[in-house]
């Protein structure tokens, strides 16, 4: 949930008519409970589906009737003259199982004005409600003046009534208590993240027998590591962009999700990763840029730290034309299907060319699977999730893994310096989105790029001064084994392309246009994504012609 609105988008109503099956949740954080899966987001909405490709909404107390169960710590804390109604102050939930109280937890933004926010914890014995208001767990925008509505004394003791400068400092620890990411570490410790733009995000720790803050944990002041308070800081700071933080453990690795830029259609929004051997850090990129923020760097959004897992693209088999197009994609969550153990990647978007004039909030809610590389990185699937998981491919009619892979391929590289800010190139196609590029995998090994080139003297004479081969691009190779000897899956792959090297792994997908399998790869090097579908057709995309003044 981004913090420079008082308001959320969601208070406007969706007119755009959503895809098949669609939802449009903002914020969305997704939770499996016996074989069904919840989306619960911002604005109380909330969602549940059996193949996390139809979804349908649902109703509780929560959503309709907010007042009945937030109406004391809205009046006691975040309701001011400049944003007097609760309906459209409750952000960016998360929701966990906790096994020490038997209860699932959610953990809801209730939002203020002028960051005067609070962390609220809600339990219910099923997810699809209702809920019960168990009390405060972190607040935001204090003052002294204020903060003996707070649960600040209580951690800070005579500090507290001090003055708290470093509180009201953007750069320092002045943070907006959103986006709350609570977390079962594996030693059965509870912890929650908050925090957003601004002053970065910090980790609290959590007492599991009542889901609330343990007063217990005291964290030591040391500047831009931990604050008692709001305790370890993980990410962000010095007014940097970076939200929605959220996390997951796989193959030994913490991996850090969060989301740079600004949440509007041509605001740049989009999910970066780093990760950990820790769950309090610290998080770095493929790098070794540190998640944490050592002073400020305007426009984040377009620099280098974080991979940056998906962009905006137009091409076949995905989104083909500019209103299905991603833009501003973000505020991920991550689910461990419990079937299997496959992780999904769940976040909301908006689209190049769906919105109403003066107003460009609609969006949808989308699911991709993750694919684990053999050096240790998350990739995103090239397709969104249809109901079918990405397979390893298989031999055609041969035992030469290298002869089925080879082929004509579109790659698009996800390249974190640019996103689609709705203007216009001077052909008239948008700036930010992607197009791909094809090159060919031979299959010894070469990556080449267009055919075989003929040059003549001159125009008239029919006689070839030479005859150069496609260009060439890099190379490319399955992995088999690793350096120590370890046996990689049969589907690992590294490719370089350009001079960069890329990890990732090839598997079958069904596209989103028509549900055809498709041989594609995902993979991470140089700090970057990289997609890559094979075709067997050419694929022409057609640009709008540029618009007139009036229309942009």
């Amino acid at each position: 949930m981004d913090s420079n609105t008082t308001s959320s988008p969601e208070a406007h109503e969706i007119d755009m008519p959503l895809a098949h099956s669609r939802i449009a949740i903002h914020d969305p954080a997704i939770v499996e409970d016996n074989g069904v899966y919840y989306i619960f987001g911002t604005h109380r909405r909330c969602a549940r589906s059996t193949d996390m490709v139809h979804w349908e909404r649902f109703e509780n107390n929560l959503s309709c009737n907010p007042y009945s169960v937030l109406g004391d710590i809205w009046q006691a804390w975040p309701k001011q003259p400049e944003n007097p109604d609760l309906l459209g102050n409750t952000w960016a939930p998360d929701v966990i199982w906790n096994p020490t109280m038997n209860k699932w937890c959610m953990y809801m933004s209730v939002n203020g004005h002028e960051f005067r926010s609070v962390i609220v914890l809600l339990v219910a014995d099923r997810l699809d409600g209702d809920w019960r208001y168990v009390g405060p767990v972190v607040y935001s925008g204090f003052t002294p003046d204020n903060v003996d509505a707070t649960d600040v004394p209580r951690v800070l003791g005579e500090e507290a009534h001090g003055d708290l400068a470093r509180y009201q400092s953007l750069k320092d620890t002045r943070i907006n208590a959103i986006d709350a990411a609570p977390i079962i570490c594996e030693h059965g410790e509870m912890w929650m993240s908050v925090g957003s733009w601004f002053g970065g995000i910090w980790m609290i720790k959590l007492d599991p027998t009542t889901g609330l803050r343990d007063y217990g944990m005291v964290y030591p002041l040391r500047k831009d590591s931990s604050d008692p308070y709001y305790g370890v800081k993980i990410a962000g700071g010095y007014w940097n962009s970076g939200e929605g933080s959220y996390f997951v453990r796989k193959n030994g690795w913490w991996y850090l999700f969060m989301s740079y830029g600004w949440l509007g259609r041509a605001g740049g929004y989009q999910i970066r990763l780093f990760r950990s051997r820790h769950l309090l850090g610290p998080y770095v990129d493929q790098f070794g840029n540190p998640a944490i923020s050592n002073g400020e760097i305007p426009d984040n959004h377009e620099k280098g730290t974080g991979i940056r897992l998906t962009s905006s693209i137009l091409w076949d088999g995905g989104p083909s034309t500019l209103e299905d197009v991603e833009v501003s994609q973000g505020h991920n969550s991550v689910l461990r299907r419990r079937s299997d153990g496959r992780l999904f990647l769940t976040y909301h978007t908006r689209f190049a060319e769906r919105f109403h004039s003066g107003d460009d909030e609609d969006y949808e809610t989308h699911v991709r699977e993750l694919l684990p590389t053999e050096d240790g990185w998350l990739a995103a699937a090239p397709y969104a999730y249809q109901g079918a998981v990405a397979t390893p491919p298989h031999c055609d009619g041969t035992n030469d893994m290298t002869q089925t892979l080879c082929g004509e391929y579109d790659i698009v590289l996800h390249d974190p310096h640019t996103y689609f800010n709705g203007k216009r190139n001077a052909d008239g196609t948008y700036y930010g989105i992607n197009t791909p590029q094809t090159v060919t995998l031979h299959a010894d090994g070469r990556v080449t790029s267009g055919g075989a080139v003929d040059f003549f003297d001159t125009p008239e004479a029919n006689l070839p001064r030479s005859t150069d081969g496609p260009v060439s691009r890099g190379s490319w190779r399955l992995l088999g084994a690793t350096p120590a000897g370890v046996r990689c899956c049969a589907s690992d792959m590294e490719i370089t392309i350009d001079g960069v090297t890329y990890t990732g792994v090839f598997a079958q997908l069904p596209r989103e246009l028509d549900g055809r399998q498709t041989l594609v790869f995902t993979a991470i090097g140089g700090n970057q994504a990289l997609w890559g579908a094979r075709h067997n057709h050419q694929f022409h995309v057609k640009h709008q012609p540029a618009p007139t003044p009036d229309q942009s």
